[in-house]
């Protein structure tokens, strides 16, 4: 017997009916996930009560187009943690990078992005701009890349005077 094999007979999945329902109505009513819809297929095609299909992993992963790890693991989930869990996607925070500019580091990023250019310069660069972040100790540190974001992403507000965005050429009249 292999690994695999085990895993199923280790974690058996029994959905009761309204769990069965709920699965039903989740892949055939609505938009949903694709990583979502993959799971409620894996349950239903996994689930030995009377009325389930019963599949192995190996027969599963072949019919969704997905690894046998996946339907081992979402198995598992089930057993362990309910079925709440499997079909919800887990978000750590602890994963997420902590941002460089808070909204008042990056206020002053902006003040300073729309003051007047060091001495000798005729605009400011990232680089320069990087440079003076750090130098000012508005962050530790900062790359011009984490800089241009930022910029890019508060000059492209649509109520900014320039948007990048094309002007609107009137029609010639016919």
């Amino acid at each position: 017997m292999t690994a695999k094999q085990i895993a199923v007979k280790k974690y058996v999945v029994k959905l009761n009916d309204n769990e069965r329902e709920r699965l039903d109505t989740l892949i055939h009513a609505g938009k949903h996930p694709a990583r979502q819809l993959t799971k409620a297929r894996i349950l239903l095609k996994a689930d030995t009560s009377a009325v389930g299909e019963g599949w192995s992993d190996s027969q599963i992963a072949a019919a969704l187009d997905t690894s046998v790890d996946t339907v081992a693991r979402t198995r598992q989930q089930l057993v362990e943690e309910g079925l709440e869990t499997v079909l919800v996607r887990k978000h750590s925070p602890a994963s997420a990078r902590v941002r460089i500019f808070d909204g008042a580091a990056e206020a002053k990023l902006i003040a300073l992005a729309c003051s007047a250019p060091p001495k000798g310069r005729k605009r400011w660069t990232l680089q320069l701009l990087e440079e003076q972040v750090v130098e000012l100790k508005i962050v530790e540190r900062a790359s011009d890349n984490t800089i241009g974001r930022t910029l890019k992403k508060t000059f492209s507000n649509l109520t900014c005077a320039s948007s990048g965005s094309s002007r609107l050429m009137p029609t010639p009249r016919s």
